[in-house]
């Protein structure tokens, strides 16, 4: 039994998707409690979607995701390179990114096997 369908999967996805986006794109986004480091932000939010994205879409390649996710984070990066935004752009944020989805990817090929 299914607790959750794939449409309330993709809409969390989404939903942390653009999240993710707008917080990277605010000029002055709001501090997180216990003010953690940029790196440690960009991994939460990179294996949040990489374990959303990997419980949203199951019939998806998890290489085909982490390449996508990938890309997300280098185009959060490129638009914090607009100077209007007032964003410092950083490749190892991008690193960051695709590090932490790639983890979450792997756990997600963990529990993929354990289940089939």
């Amino acid at each position: 039994m299914k607790i959750v369908t794939p449409g309330v999967a993709r809409a969390a996805f989404w939903a942390a998707f653009t999240f993710a986006l707008v917080m990277a794109v605010l000029p002055h986004p709001p501090h997180v409690p216990g003010e953690p480091s940029d790196k440690v932000e960009h991994a939460v939010a990179f294996v949040t979607l990489g374990l959303l994205g990997a419980w949203a879409y199951p019939r998806t390649s998890l290489i085909q995701l982490l390449i996508r996710l990938s890309l997300f984070g280098a185009l959060i990066e490129l638009a914090q390179a607009i100077p209007a935004l007032g964003r410092d752009s950083d490749p190892l944020d991008w690193l960051a990114d695709t590090a932490a989805a790639a983890a979450a990817l792997g756990i997600a090929h963990w529990w993929r096997r354990g289940n089939r």
